[in-house]
């Protein structure tokens, strides 16, 4: 697959009129993220505005809840036709089960393709040292996010949300036919910003990443579209 159809932007900001002013702005972005800011806004409208523009969706809203729940809120997403939807995988086995089961009914019903279902292993703002301190997990984080991963192997889920440090782990682990898509991901000529675990998009692809989230280093630079095809210029070796 084409680096443009790899990387992922997401549409974090307030409203619809700004989510599209900024879609309009990356012309050639063929896939965008929907999270839980811009999707508590508008609601489902905003995917009507990007289905409606042949783009595809990664419905980010990250459910977390005990099983009944979750599996509501996964059967109700995936009528919207969407491509990747998130859960968490803290939310247990059960629940990972339940969610997997309702995206496959919720997109029969709505005679829609299911969208591929991945669960987030750790949030790529935490480092190891809140992983032990904070959240009190004994385990080493890349041994917690292969857990993690593992888990939502178990339970049938597509794939997971990793950071790319964890990405190559969690690849030869879970095989080629298991999801990994990988946030905090940061060119070499972009800040940091919040994320505690990150690599370069040419080095998160050659360590196994089935698809990046590319977002401040595009949606704040002073031309988006100039650096979001600076992004794909470097990863055309990759892939």
């Amino acid at each position: 697959m084409d680096a443009d159809k790899r990387v992922i932007v997401p549409l974090d900001v307030a409203d619809e009129q700004m989510a599209i002013a900024l879609i309009e702005r990356l012309e050639s972005v063929t896939f965008f993220k929907v999270g839980l800011e811009l999707f508590t806004s508008t609601g489902p409208k905003i995917l009507e505005v990007l289905k409606s523009r042949q783009k595809r969706i990664f419905l980010d809203l990250k459910f977390h809840d005990i099983p009944n729940t979750v599996a509501g809120a996964c059967r109700a997403a995936a009528r919207y036709g969407v491509d990747l939807l998130t859960i968490h995988a803290t939310s247990g086995i059960e629940a990972l089960k339940a969610a997997a089961e309702a995206v496959q009914i919720g997109a029969t019903d709505a005679g829609v393709k299911p969208p591929k279902l991945i669960a987030i292993t750790l949030l790529t703002s935490l480092s190891s040292r809140q992983l032990a301190f904070e959240l009190k997990i004994p385990l080493e984080l890349p041994e917690y996010a292969l857990e993690m991963a593992l888990m939502a192997q178990e339970a049938g889920l597509d794939g997971a949300v990793c950071s790319p440090q964890e990405v190559a782990q969690l690849r030869q682990t879970c095989g080629d036919d298991f999801l990994l898509v990988c946030p905090g991901v940061r060119p070499t000529w972009s800040e940091k910003g919040d994320q505690a675990r990150s690599l370069t998009p040419t080095q998160a692809f050659k360590a196994g990443a089935n698809y990046l989230v590319i977002g401040r280093p595009i949606t704040a630079a002073a031309d988006p579209e100039l650096a979001w095809k600076r992004i794909c210029e470097e990863l055309v070796t990759v892939t």
